[in-house]
């Protein structure tokens, strides 16, 4: 599994005005709807119950918001960069500006567990998260994701 697999070339967003955690949950929630024609609602609650089980802010300015929905075939993803970070009751208390959603499907077993761990490595190297926060096209974005998850992978 690569992030090619699962991010598509649109599911990326730079954002210049989320100002909270709950406002940007809401943005990936627009995001879902377009990318993956899924109902925002039942997006933004997933994921408002999923951060009630803890915070899913990994530190370094990096979040990893995941649900798992009804209706998904495949697990599939959203990448989003905040020209501000925001609070995000982060372990290490910095605030994200970096954030990779995940959704799948609710019966998916290792292959949602497969994927967060290929995110969560791809963005714990720090080069990489440098280049993502220098970069405000999507385009570009899109390509330092996928070409650091195919060097991971080879």
């Amino acid at each position: 599994m690569t992030i090619q697999d699962i991010l598509p070339a649109t599911g990326i967003k730079v954002i210049a005005g989320a100002s909270s955690k709950k406002r940007m949950l809401h943005d990936l929630g627009d995001m879902a709807e377009a990318s993956f024609s899924l109902d925002h609602s039942m997006v933004v609650d997933a994921l408002m119950e999923r951060e009630g089980l803890g915070p899913t802010g990994v530190g370094h300015g990096v979040a990893l918001p995941h649900a798992r929905l009804p209706g998904l075939t495949k697990v599939c993803g959203l990448f989003l960069r905040l020209k501000k970070a925001i609070d995000f009751d982060s372990v290490d208390r910095q605030p994200v500006d970096l954030a990779f959603a995940l959704f799948a499907p609710e019966d998916a077993g290792v292959e949602h567990l497969k994927a967060l761990a290929l995110v969560s490595r791809t963005l714990r190297d720090e080069n990489i998260c440098t280049k993502l926060r220098a970069n405000e096209d999507p385009a570009t974005i899109y390509t330092i994701l996928t070409e650091a998850s195919a060097a991971q992978a080879a």
